[in-house]
């Protein structure tokens, strides 16, 4: 993927309409004793989830989820799970935001503005700690070095707390995409003022709001009534699940 695919994909996403099924304040208590386990285990956490967001289907699996100009050329294809396994050890960091990129663009996903300011906040505490190392190591001032020591012990521990949260976050997310919350509700057929029009810029939304379930989005032809998957994926829940629409 090039950068100007990404950088179209990334202004694709401010567009998305869904939201997360739990917000990364409440992950904690949505799910305690995963988040604890994704903050102790995170390198585990993210193969499991990388897998679990690909339907278990690892030939699909590609480096970073294919949002890296080294994706598909690791030879993947040759022995997924290695791959992956070395992925989450040596790029931790990309290990997770690829499966957080994969879950928003195939449900349309957007990442609430109090999301954004906690991962802002994460990175920032980050560049900051490494701009004191810098001036540090330059200046070898003692005062500066502590300082740069103390952001650097309070960016890991911001980032460890928080990481832990966005994998949980992704978890619970596929909970309810798999079906493990309960059937979805039906939706209700909107009146003719509720109706989508092709020549309105917004759709107004219809029966109900996004953070119960996902509806159809704009422009997209309704989804057939039958159920079902294909038979090259013999998952458990339908591809996609019940609940989703592309």
């Amino acid at each position: 993927m090039g950068l100007d695919d990404q950088v179209e994909k990334m202004e694709m996403r401010k567009n998305y309409r869904n939201v997360w099924h739990t917000n990364l304040l409440s992950t904690i208590s949505a799910d305690t004793p995963y988040c604890l386990f994704s903050l102790f285990c995170g390198p585990c956490v993210s193969y499991m989830l990388r897998k679990r967001a690909l339907y278990n289907d690892m030939s699909r699996y590609v480096c970073c989820a294919g949002y890296l100009p080294c994706s598909g050329k690791c030879g993947e294809s040759k022995c997924p799970e290695l791959c992956l396994g070395t992925e989450v050890v040596c790029c931790f960091c990309n290990s997770v935001a690829s499966t957080r990129f994969l879950l928003q663009d195939e449900f349309n996903i957007q990442t609430t503005q109090c999301d954004n300011c906690i991962i802002g906040f994460m990175f920032c505490l980050q560049q900051l700690a490494c701009i004191c190392s810098l001036v540090a190591c330059i200046t070898g001032n003692d005062e500066i070095g502590d300082l740069a020591q103390m952001l650097s012990c309070l960016s890991d521990l911001v980032y460890c707390s928080v990481c832990a949260c966005i994998q949980t976050q992704h978890k619970v997310e596929m909970d309810k995409r798999d079906g493990k919350f309960g059937p979805q509700p039906a939706m209700a057929v909107p009146t003719v003022q509720q109706m989508s029009r092709i020549d309105q810029p917004i759709p107004p939304y219809a029966g109900y709001a996004p953070q119960q379930a996902y509806g159809q989005p704009y422009g997209y032809p309704p989804p057939p009534q039958t159920q079902g998957y294909p038979p090259a994926y013999p998952q458990p829940h339908a591809y996609p699940p019940h609940g989703y629409s592309r």
